[in-house]
Formats: C-alpha cells, sequence, structure tokens
C-alpha cells in the first residue's frame, strides 16, 4: 500500500471508527507499549506546569485586538524553560503583533502532557474567549502513550469542525518525527518514527476536511534537532531548548498570519518553483509529513473543492521572518474583555 493510501485508510478509519492499529501490528504495539513506558520513565514526568503565556502583547499598536487560543500539550506550554519569552507562545504572540502591527491577546489553554482527548474540554474554554484563530500543537503524547492513531485523528477533527463552526480559523501543528529523541532506543525509535509520520499525515487529512489548515513539524524535531540536538533539545532530551521553541513560532507565524489575512499581497498565490501547488490532500499530507515546515489547506479546482482522488489541499512552503526576540506580555488585566493595558 502507498503512503497516500495508507494515510487516507487511516483517516478513514478515523472518520468511521476503525481501530487503525495496522500502522505497526499487534506485535509491533505490545513492543511500543512495553518500550514506551520505559522511555517515559528515562524522560521522567512533567509536574511542573510550565511558562504561561498568556496575556497582551504589541504594546503601543492599534486595536482592535487579535485574539489567539493556543491548544495542547507540553510543546504549546513550551515545558523546560524558565521565561515566559521562551514559549512558543510568546514568540508567535510577538511575531504576529509586529507582522500584523496589532495588538495581540493570547491565552493558553494548553496543558503539560495533553492528549488528543484533551482537547475538547480546552476548546469548550478556549471558545469563551471568541478567538479569532486557534493555535494546536498535539499528537507527541498520543504516540508515546500508544493511543491508536484513528482514534487520535478523530478526536482532533471532532476540535476542529467544533472551532471552525464558531467562526475561528484553525492552524494545528502537526504530530512531530519522535525517530529523533534520544531517550527512545531502538526498535522503539524506528516504531515511534513510523507512528509519528503516519499520524501526522492523518492528523493532515482530518484538519483539511474540517477546515483547518496544518503545519507540518517534522523540522522541530526532525533533522535540525538530529543535527544539533545539545542547543535544540531542553535537558531531558526530550523537549525542545529555548532555541527550540523560537523554531516552532517561527515555523507556525507564517501561517498564522494567512489564516488571518494579513500576509503581504506577493505571498497570496502559489508559486511552483517553490514546489506549491495543488494536489488531493492524501498526497498533500504524505508530501508534508515528509518535508518538515509545510503548510496544507483547503482549496478547490474550477470551482469544485473535491476531485476524483478526494478533497483538493493547497500545499505551501511559507517564507519565514526574521528572527527576533520574543516580548513577555504587558503588565495588566489578562482578559480579553477589557481594554488592554497603555
Amino acid at each position: 500500500m502507498g503512503k497516500a493510501a495508507a494515510a487516507r485508510r487511516l483517516a478513514a478509519a478515523a472518520a468511521y471508527g476503525g481501530g487503525g492499529a495496522s500502522i505497526v501490528g499487534l506485535a509491533g504495539i505490545a513492543l511500543f507499549k512495553a518500550e514506551a513506558a520505559l522511555a517515559r520513565r528515562t524522560i521522567g514526568n512533567a509536574e511542573d506546569p510550565g511558562p504561561n503565556a498568556t496575556g497582551w502583547y504589541g504594546k503601543g499598536r492599534p486595536g482592535p485586538a487579535i485574539k489567539i487560543a493556543l491548544l495542547g500539550d507540553s510543546s504549546a506550554v513550551g515545558y523546560g524553560v524558565d521565561r515566559i519569552q521562551e514559549t512558543p507562545g510568546a514568540g508567535l504572540a510577538t511575531g504576529v503583533a509586529e507582522r500584523a502591527d496589532r495588538r495581540v491577546y493570547l491565552r493558553s489553554f494548553a496543558v503539560v502532557g495533553a492528549q488528543s482527548s484533551d482537547l475538547a474540554g480546552q476548546i469548550d474554554a478556549a471558545l469563551a474567549i471568541e478567538p479569532d484563530v486557534a493555535v494546536i500543537l498535539i499528537g507527541a503524547n498520543d504516540v508515546t502513550h500508544t493511543v491508536l492513531p484513528a482514534q487520535s485523528v478523530r478526536l482532533l477533527e471532532a476540535g476542529v469542525r467544533r472551532l471552525r463552526a464558531a467562526g475561528v480559523e484553525v492552524v494545528v501543528g502537526t504530530c512531530p518525527d519522535l525517530g529523533t529523541i534520544e531517550p527512545i532506543p531502538p526498535p522503539l525509535k524506528q516504531l515511534a518514527r513510523a507512528w509519528s509520520r503516519r499520524l501526522a499525515a492523518a492528523q493532515t487529512i482530518a484538519v483539511v476536511e474540517a477546515g483547518g489548515r496544518t503545519v507540518s513539524m517534522g523540522s522541530i524535531l526532525g533533522p535540525e534537532f538530529a543535527a544539533a540536538p545539545a542547543i535544540l533539545f531542553g535537558p531531558d532530551q526530550f523537549h525542545p531548548s529555548a532555541a527550540g521553541y523560537a523554531r516552532v513560532a517561527a515555523v507556525l507565524l507564517p501561517s498564522v498570519l494567512a489564516a488571518l489575512g494579513v500576509i503581504p499581497a506577493e505571498d497570496l498565490e502559489p508559486e511552483a518553483y517553490r514546489g506549491e501547488g495543488v494536489l488531493p490532500v492524501s498526497y498533500a499530507a504524505v508530501e508534508a509529513a515528509r518535508t518538515p515546515g509545510t503548510e496544507v489547506g483547503g482549496t478547490e479546482v474550477g470551482g469544485d473543492e473535491r476531485g476524483t482522488r478526494g478533497r483538493w489541499a493547497l500545499l505551501r512552503h511559507r517564507r519565514r521572518y526574521p528572527g527576533r526576540d520574543a516580548d513577555a506580555p504587558d503588565e495588566g488585566d489578562e482578559d480579553p474583555a477589557v481594554s488592554p493595558p497603555e
């Protein structure tokens, strides 16, 4: 079975309640469960809730504020760093405020250790602030806790549909490549790589079908991390360092700006010479899983959303913006219902 067909099969299993156990087979799952437990003991339990990036950003910039809801697991929280400025939430909010020239209110609902099953509660809380965009980072804990991929995908798709029904734009950072994690030994490392990449592709199909867009996180725990683990991983060699989280924010920022409609006119149309273009979503999903930093979103061809091979998707390799140090949130009231601090 080709990779695109396998990704379609997994997404279909999620849609229709299948198990999705065929990725590594039943024997592989048994081995995975045993060695994943050993790896989690090596990594340790993340009891620290991590820095909270919630607050106002872009002091002195005009309103109305852009409201961002940050959902997901420890990779969204920024677990392992000491300063709020080092979290991906602060980096993302700072970048949006600068590029959009608007005040930004970011509210983090992410929780260390969260799995896809925790998204529903986070979304319940996020909808109360009526965000303009929701950014979701989820999936790694599903892999290390051997949650069947079809179940993970089904829960994510349901959450994206709820957000889109409420008029919220959605950007999902798909499951990273866990085959680069040092505390995970072979053969679990190879299983984790296969599992996480297949999950990322299926997440992409489900999210695009639900009306959101995805960004491949392979570059965040992929080749760049493998080349410089001492710099881009934190002390536990599982969670990113401050430099690693800065990469997370940099990869997400262009797609969040696109979702908000605040990108330069020259970046609106895809560029074929950059490998951008329209594909059936299953093929785009596989390409994104193996090409870090790729954005995939729904599109139309000749006025139709679907072709003979399924939903049409637009694959983009968006230009990243020059990095700058993230700001801490402004001091003042954290409630977006009130005026931002002066």
